[in-house]
């Protein structure tokens, strides 16, 4: 059975995160998708880990092959924890690369057993990223074609709320 992480933060989880997510579904036996905490956006996070989890598993219910999960370590020990054969992360552009291309290099050095393959965001979703999303919401724009349809209520009054505070 071939086991694949897509970790990210997922605050919130975008249309962008639920693309890399099915696609990788039809491509391996199992995947696991890992809310982890991104050292660099720790102080700025609009939902808990916690609730994270919940949104991913609220729109991932119907793919029988994907579970979720949280982590707060190294992606490369949780990937041997969890005899995973490698890790998939989608690109929007290039910046993405330099930044993703570094940490596989790290990881495979912490963790030979996992490779890292990268999938390119689909072209609706090249644009798209969770700062993007929180931003719209914050100025009370439409975010309905960025985000899960079952957890657009609840994304927005999470960002609306949180910008009027």
């Amino acid at each position: 059975m071939k086991t694949v992480i897509c970790p990210g933060s997922f605050d919130p989880v975008t249309m962008g995160h639920l693309d890399i997510i099915r696609r990788s579904a039809k491509m391996f036996d199992k995947v696991l998708v890992v809310v982890m905490t991104n050292y660099h956006k720790r102080n700025t996070y609009v939902f808990s880990a916690d609730e994270r989890v919940d949104l991913l598993k609220r729109c991932t219910r119907d793919m029988e092959n994907v579970e979720v999960e949280q982590y707060d370590g190294l992606l490369a020990e949780y990937a041997r924890q969890k005899n995973a054969v490698a890790v998939v992360k989608g690109l929007r552009a290039v910046s993405d690369f330099e930044y993703e291309f570094q940490m596989a290099l790290a990881n495979k050095k912490l963790y030979e057993g996992a490779e890292t393959i990268f999938l390119a965001a689909g072209a609706e979703h090249m644009y798209l990223s969770s700062s993007l999303v929180k931003q719209v919401a914050g100025f009370g724009g439409d975010i309905s074609h960025f985000v899960p349809e079952c957890l657009l209520e609840r994304i927005n009054e999470r960002l609306c709320r949180t910008a009027r505070s």
